[in-house]
């Protein structure tokens, strides 16, 4: 069963970049709800593996897929962030970047772009290819549509209206930019040390 993972800070912690209103509601309404959706998936899976002829299987592993992969990137959405972000990365994953995207200058422009062109509601993520050994930037729309297959996300934003609206309207690229205040990259650099190990 998953469960809602604590903030690794307080609500208001990421102020003002990020508001409190918005930190409380997306944590505890839209991430919990993801949470709720990937367990009533696995629940219903259940219950058809013993034999319930009313459960839709393909309704259900499309339920699963959204619901968890919300739960996922939410879970590396919040430790993503810290307090004290902010700046540019050090450590092996400055030079991975530097390496695959020429500058950390030219990532941060080409992640900004992914995260201000998706369509609708989605994510922007930096992933690790491991069948490549490459980072690749991506866009998932929703959480689960437009994802590559067989990597890793070590850095997500999340460009749904429920992260940004009630503070910048529908100015999402003013979120984009002040969201690289609170960047914390000693989190992504654990997640890289860990995936190429």
């Amino acid at each position: 069963k998953y469960t809602l993972p604590d903030l690794p800070y307080k609500y208001n912690d990421l102020e003002p970049h990020i508001a409190e209103e918005i930190m409380r509601l997306h944590h505890d309404k839209h991430h919990l709800a993801y949470v709720n959706g990937a367990n009533l998936a696995l629940e219903n899976l259940e219950k058809a593996r013993k034999g319930d002829t009313t459960i839709d299987v393909r309704a259900t592993l499309r339920d699963l897929s959204f619901h968890y992969s919300g739960h996922i990137l939410h879970s590396i959405f919040w430790p993503n962030m810290s307090p004290k972000g902010g700046g540019s990365p050090g450590g092996k994953i400055a030079d991975k970047i530097k390496e695959d995207f020429g500058s950390f200058d030219s990532f941060k422009d080409q992640f900004s772009k992914a995260a201000n062109t998706v369509e609708g509601i989605g994510w922007a993520l930096l992933v690790y290819d491991s069948f490549n050994d490459q980072l690749l930037i991506i866009q998932a729309e929703k959480h689960n549509l437009l994802a590559a297959q067989g990597t890793t996300p070590l850095l997500t934003l999340d460009v749904w209206e429920h992260a940004y609206y009630l503070q910048y309207k529908n100015d999402r690229a003013s979120y984009v930019k002040a969201w690289w205040n609170v960047v914390n990259w000693d989190d992504v650099e654990k997640r890289f040390q860990k995936v190429v190990k």
